[in-house]
């Protein structure tokens, strides 16, 4: 019976050994296997952050952390593009159902992440803003008027390069971007280095006109000028990186009415 009882402590002994050995992981800190991880920043900095941005802006791809981009786009845009990737650029497919590492549940989090954190919908409420995709083929003619008054003095007239932005007809560049893509940057710009959107874009257009006539048919414009157009414009936030080349030039916006910054009154010499 003694030796019975020797043997049992002996055994007891052994085991408190083993659990109190310097090294053994503690029961609480078990490794979470790589497809049961759901918290948000670790998936994102994982697997965006590289090419987007830590803080999802100033990265080498589109900036995330834009609320116009987010208003324009929906969640079964994002969604289908961090599944399925897209294909011709470099937007890798992250779903395991497309031979990616992350599961549906995955993808799910960082959708609802983005959108939880970056999103700003109280910023466009009653604005009609541009669709996220195109409704028809575009005018190659047409977009190159638009692309010589509003792209040439950054772009340069051949979109090869100018003193403020760099070629956009480069054939690398080109081969890693999709007409989507380009279509995206130019509504949403790239807020995050300076690259204005198409507010400020047409903010610039209609704040320049004097009041004439809009037409040969002879319809002219509100009474109120171009104060009356560019009231009707999406609130550009005054902080916003791209308003400053505005300012430079005399152009303000007070309660959504475009101004101009007063000049002070000169006497004749």
């Amino acid at each position: 019976m003694d030796r019975r009882a020797l043997l049992l402590a002996a055994l007891a002994a052994i085991v408190w050994a083993c659990d109190s050995s310097p090294g053994r992981p503690a029961a609480d800190s078990a490794v979470i296997p790589p497809s049961k991880v759901v918290d948000f920043n670790v998936l994102y900095a994982g697997n965006c952050a590289a090419c987007h941005g830590v803080d999802g802006t100033r990265g080498l791809a589109l900036s995330l952390a834009d609320p116009l981009y987010l208003a324009i786009v929906d969640d079964a845009t994002i969604r289908r593009v961090i599944t399925e990737g897209v294909p011709g650029t470099a937007m890798p497919a992250f779903a395991r159902s497309a031979g990616g590492l992350l599961t549906a549940e995955q993808v799910d989090t960082i959708v609802k992440g983005i959108r939880t954190r970056w999103a700003k919908s109280s910023m466009f409420t009653d604005v009609e803003l541009p669709s996220y995709a195109a409704e028809a083929p575009g005018d190659a003619k047409r977009g190159e008027n638009v692309y010589t008054r509003f792209c040439a003095s950054c772009h340069g007239p051949a979109g090869r390069g100018g003193p403020r932005a760099s070629s956009i007809v480069d054939g690398a560049y080109l081969t890693l971007v999709s007409n989507q893509s380009l279509r995206t940057t130019v509504i949403v710009g790239r807020p995050d280095v300076g690259a204005p959107d198409w507010r400020v874009t047409f903010l610039a257009r209609r704040c320049r006109r004097k009041r004439s006539p809009m037409s040969s048919r002879g319809s002219r414009r509100s009474e109120d000028g171009f104060h009356g157009l560019c009231s009707r414009m999406i609130p550009v936030p005054s902080r916003h990186p791209s308003i400053r080349p505005l300012r430079r030039q005399g152009l303000l916006r007070v309660n959504g009415r475009c101004l101009r910054k007063p000049t002070p009154n000169r006497s004749p010499p």
